[in-house]
């Protein structure tokens, strides 16, 4: 249950399908124009922070954004998901913004407010019988997984930091989903190091930490996230990547306690490490 765009951000190797218009509005000489950009990819499995999100399907995403004057951005995203995960849904819609500012020639900011939104997704759409909730899954509540946080990071040259924070119970994180507590808070921690290669090749290195404000009864759900990825960029736009990504706690993430679908018998060992393949285009 992980964000699209964190998923770019935090080291997950994400697929983008979605259509771009390229328009320029008027701005003085001493501010650079606006610009509308998007993207088009395909992966081999969506991962967010380590943990599979379609289940080790292929999965399509994308997005179109905005860039004003060069700081500011916005835009809007979009991944298929897997009904096991997401009961009742299959498209994962994320709407964001921010602002990247400069401190000087090493040094950098960033700032921003997403929201994730899960179409038709609700808990009560389990299936009775399910691996994740056997026949009682019939009593249980409407629960959402949509989602909203803020975040803020520092970059120095090739390495950057950025903390997330939830603003709301963490993509359905509550009582009524079996937690001690709400989750409204959960930090996630990002540190990534990018090396520009030659010929348009780069190499970086992800490591991140989730921090959840609950527990599920006596199992503590945080974990900490890897990646290693070399990215490949053409002229026209084209890139492609392979990557490695991985993420710890098991017992929560692999069965029989995690990685159980909430629709079928089926189960996945949701965090064990994989290579993964990224194909796309930008316009």
């Amino acid at each position: 249950m992980k964000p699209l765009v964190r998923a770019l951000l935090a080291g997950t190797v994400v697929a983008s399908l979605s259509i771009q218009t390229a328009h320029s509005q008027e701005a003085s000489p001493a501010t650079p124009a606006s610009s509308w950009s998007a993207s088009i990819n395909w992966v081999s499995q969506y991962r967010f922070a380590g943990i599979d999100q379609n289940w080790g399907h292929p999965a399509l995403q994308g997005s179109v954004d905005w860039s004003g004057g060069g700081r500011w951005y916005a835009g809007i995203g979009a991944s298929e998901v897997s009904p096991r995960t997401f009961p009742g849904g299959r498209v994962e819609v994320d709407l964001y913004a921010g602002y990247n500012g400069k401190i000087n020639a090493d040094w950098g900011y960033t700032f921003g407010v997403y929201a994730f939104v899960y179409p038709g997704a609700d808990l009560r759409h389990a299936a009775c019988p399910s691996a994740s909730y056997g026949t009682p899954c019939a009593a249980l509540p409407s629960q959402r997984y949509d989602t909203t946080e803020v975040d803020a990071g520092l970059n120095w040259k090739w390495l950057s930091y950025k903390l997330w924070m939830s603003t709301s119970d963490y993509f359905g994180a509550n009582r009524s989903t079996g937690y001690d507590g709400g989750t409204r808070g959960s930090l996630y921690h990002d540190l990534t190091a990018t090396w520009p290669l030659r010929d348009g090749f780069s190499l970086s290195a992800h490591v991140g930490y989730n921090d959840v404000r609950a527990r599920y009864g006596s199992l503590n759900p945080d974990f900490m996230d890897w990646k290693l990825m070399l990215a490949k960029s053409w002229s026209g736009g084209w890139n492609a990547s392979v990557s490695v990504v991985g993420a710890t706690n098991d017992r929560f993430y692999r069965p029989p306690i995690g990685g159980l679908s909430a629709i079928d018998g089926a189960t996945r060992n949701l965090d064990r490490p994989t290579p993964i393949v990224q194909v796309g285009k930008t316009f």
